[in-house]
């Protein structure tokens, strides 16, 4: 990571959340698709790799496959085809310095690598982290209400044995507005009757009851393992104004004294409210993961707003990074050039020492991930 006084800090970095990449071979339209967290193709006359992440993906990947900064996007994607979908992503991944990953292995695409195959693929570590709404579902898609009710605790503990945290995406499936009480067991069984009365009309299960949703979420609570919760920007299915983070604070409270931490992922446009809870909260953290690629050159926006309030030791690197190597690749070099422009200008300007500098890279680069996911102490 090099800063504009050309002082150097090269710094393995934890990824502590992400997602597989796709290993098959992606035809234009969808590799413009992953580049993307619309769910649907834009209009006549636009491209989604028109964009912050496209300019990123000309000026970061391009090297990374042999070709000049800033070629068309059309030549890199017709070189990304050359070279093959495999080593694109060997070479993308393995640019990047990450020396762990934490692969929240609950989106039901088979085209991703599984953590095994992607330690293979980057030459890293990996570690799983386990989503609660997936393992209720499957659950729910073989048993009973009552059953479900009755199993979920037990079956979130056992899946997660070997995991090192948790996920959940309430922001997605009802919003971050919600009660912070625990669900009573009658609560929870009338809302699982009627979601599997739904379920045998729809044939799917699909958790959006929030009273569900919260008995999940409380079972991952009693297991005591880090909980990442995705928070503002994503995909279509998010409502945004009900994914501001600000709106656990009466959770926040609630778990205060239970041994639990919170991770605040993504958090853009929410940056500074995630800052302010990682304050004030001693069991909430936060990152920048998303937008440290999608922002493209304006990255260093979100890392600034990171760094404003928020405890040094309460920020972690992640790049939520899907299906694409070019999510990893632009991820870990905006980050590593945001943060380094931020620590020399701190140094510069007289609030801070190069020790200084180095030691808050380190904490944010892996320090952090490391102590809160207790990675030392894992196999």
């Amino acid at each position: 990571m090099t800063g504009t006084n050309s002082r150097r800090i090269d710094l393995p970095l934890i990824d502590h959340h992400c997602h597989g990449v796709v290993d098959t071979e992606l035809s234009e339209d969808e590799f413009r698709s992953l580049a993307t967290e619309s769910d649907w193709p834009g209009p006549a006359g636009t491209d989604s790799l028109d964009s912050p992440f496209g300019l990123a993906v000309r000026r970061i990947c391009a090297p990374v496959l042999g070709l000049e900064p800033l070629v068309p996007i059309d030549e890199y994607i017709a070189q990304r085809r050359n070279v093959g979908a495999a080593e694109a992503n060997r070479l993308l991944l393995r640019s990047t310095g990450t020396s762990d990953y934490l692969l929240d292995t609950g989106i039901p695409d088979t085209r991703l690598l599984d953590p095994a195959a992607m330690a293979a693929c980057a030459g890293a570590r990996t570690r799983e982290i386990v989503r609660i709404e997936r393992v209720a579902e499957n659950l729910a898609s073989e048993s009973t209400a009552a059953g479900f009710v009755s199993k979920l605790p037990e079956t979130l503990a056992a899946r997660s044995r070997k995991a090192v945290g948790l996920k959940s995406i309430i922001a997605y499936r009802h919003g971050l507005d919600i009660p912070a009480e625990r669900p009573t067991g009658r609560d929870a069984l009338k809302a699982a009757d009627e979601w599997f009365r739904a379920a045998e009309m729809t044939g799917m299960f699909r958790i959006t009851d929030p009273v569900l949703l919260r008995f999940g979420l409380w079972a991952g609570i009693d297991i005591g393992l880090p909980i990442q919760l995705h928070t503002g920007y994503g995909d279509g299915d998010i409502e945004l104004f009900r994914a501001d983070p600000s709106l656990l604070t009466p959770l926040f409270h609630a778990t205060r004294s239970l041994g639990v931490v919170f991770m605040l992922l993504h958090c853009y446009p929410f940056v500074r409210e995630a800052g302010i809870l990682a304050q004030i909260f001693p069991h909430v953290y936060l990152d920048v993961g998303l937008v440290s690629h999608y922002l493209g050159p304006g990255s260093g926006t979100a890392v600034r707003q990171a760094m404003e309030i928020a405890p040094f030791s309460k920020i972690l690197y992640s790049s939520d990074s899907y299906g694409l190597g070019e999510h990893y690749a632009v991820s870990a070099a905006n980050w590593r050039t945001s943060f380094a422009v931020l620590m020399d200008e701190w140094v510069g300007s007289g609030w801070a020492t190069p020790g200084d500098a180095e030691r808050i890279a380190s904490m944010v680069a892996s320090n952090n991930a490391k102590r809160v996911y207790k990675l030392d102490t894992q196999g």
